[in-house]
């Protein structure tokens, strides 16, 4: 996919995030599920993270695990902000420690898949 798509996809996501977590969505059915809202932030700085490294990785000759790294901290950065945002500017919503804690080790995993995958492919070019 070309560098463009992925910032597309990076940004979208991003603003999605954002959008999710800062408007009050009272109005729909809740899921019956413990911690629930722990998954999805779980989903969403893992997706946070696998759509920034691509993008990074088409547009910077900067070493694989430097930008991971690099996603990483951006995707952590970003979800202490909205926990920010959402404590200061929302009147719906609440910061939540555990939302920063579920955030990283999604944003984690996503790391570590991307981190096995492109391992992977450099064993099998050899």
């Amino acid at each position: 996919m070309p560098k463009k798509t992925w910032l597309i996809l990076a940004w979208s996501w991003t603003i999605i995030i954002a959008v999710l977590c800062l408007v009050s969505f009272k109005e729909f059915p809740t899921v019956r599920v413990a911690n629930a809202d722990k998954y999805v932030h779980g989903v969403m700085h893992f997706l946070f993270v696998v759509l920034w490294y691509q993008y990074y990785r088409r547009s910077r000759g900067l070493p694989k695990l430097w930008l991971l790294g690099k996603s990483l901290l951006y995707s952590v950065l970003y979800g202490c902000l909205i926990e920010v945002a959402q404590e200061c500017c929302c009147t719906t919503r609440m910061a939540d420690l555990r939302d920063v804690l579920a955030n990283f080790i999604g944003a984690f995993a996503g790391v570590m898949l991307l981190w096995a995958l492109d391992y992977s492919r450099e064993i099998n070019q050899e």
